[in-house]
């Protein structure tokens, strides 16, 4: 169902489905309207939320709601040589773009390190074997893997989509091994001036005029290619967003939620002044070495 169709991204709540062709159709223009967005310090985020990770060569992850792949990419980069990461999302048009960044970064990836085998030798591979990245659909909500069947799951700047909150933390921490690690980036809002003005006035004003921009630029590259109805979702994408983050759970709910949801030894930081939110928890009550 376009978002247009019953979604309220004033409030920044769609049901799944809305969020699914919101997706779609916004997946031509995602990765630019992040870089601009955030000044490129999104990759920067990443980086931070797999060392919250604490994954090595020959680990399995998984990353929820992958979006284009940066995060799940950014984890295969950890867990080589002889690692496996998968990258779930339910949007076929991000998935599309995940998979087309996958394989140009594998190309770069080492596939062999020295000294003995490590943490790999854990999972029965091999230091020499190249790491695994591999893109797929999945509902975050019903993840079609069995249980432990990973060392970590992470999510980043997807979480707040889920259509229930609880249900994807619980899924996220069955598909991990006791002791291994659950991890959310996630953005949140700043409470301290001056932050918390800047932060109204851009996300408020800025960001939606940047996807009208964004939406009218792309009708314009693609030469009226482009229809009405895509242009206005990317246009109601970038309203959506700063309002989703405001409906979002604060930094310590969503350490409870995690809690509830069978994870461990939680904690969090704030980045950015507190507009970003890095949580990471160990399942199991298991502490991770």
């Amino acid at each position: 169902m376009p978002a247009g169709q019953g979604a309220d991204v004033t409030t920044g709540r769609m049901e799944a489905g809305q969020v699914r062709a919101m997706f779609d159709r916004v997946a031509s223009v995602y990765d630019l309207l992040n870089t601009v967005m955030t000044a490129g310090l999104h990759h920067r985020w990443r980086a931070r939320a797999v060392d919250f990770a604490r994954v090595g060569p020959g680990d399995r992850v998984l990353d929820v709601a992958t979006g284009t792949g940066d995060l799940a990419i950014e984890l295969a980069r950890r867990v080589s040589p002889g690692g496996q990461v998968v990258g779930s999302d339910f949007s076929e048009a991000m998935l599309v773009r995940a998979r087309e960044k996958g394989a140009k970064a594998l190309r770069d990836i080492p596939s062999r390190v020295g000294g003995g085998a490590g943490p790999s030798a854990r999972n029965g591979s091999h230091p020499s074997e190249p790491v695994s990245l591999r893109f797929e659909w999945g509902d975050a909500l019903e993840l079609p893997y069995g249980d432990g069947a990973f060392d970590a799951a992470t999510v980043g700047f997807g979480a707040r989509n889920f259509s229930d909150l609880q249900q994807g933390l619980r899924e996220m921490a069955r598909v991990v091994r006791p002791g291994g690690r659950v991890v959310v980036l996630e953005m949140t809002t700043p409470t301290r001036l001056p932050l918390s003005l800047f932060y109204r006035v851009w996300f408020d004003r800025v960001v939606p005029l940047i996807g009208k921009l964004a939406a009218a630029g792309a009708r314009l590259r693609s030469r009226g290619r482009v229809r009405a109805p895509a242009q206005r979702t990317i246009a109601e994408a970038y309203t959506y967003l700063p309002n989703s983050v405001k409906r979002f759970h604060s930094p310590t709910a969503l350490a409870a939620a995690m809690e509830r949801a069978g994870c461990t030894d939680i904690g969090y930081v704030l980045m950015a002044g507190g507009i970003i939110a890095l949580h990471g928890a160990t399942v199991g009550g298991v502490a991770t070495t």
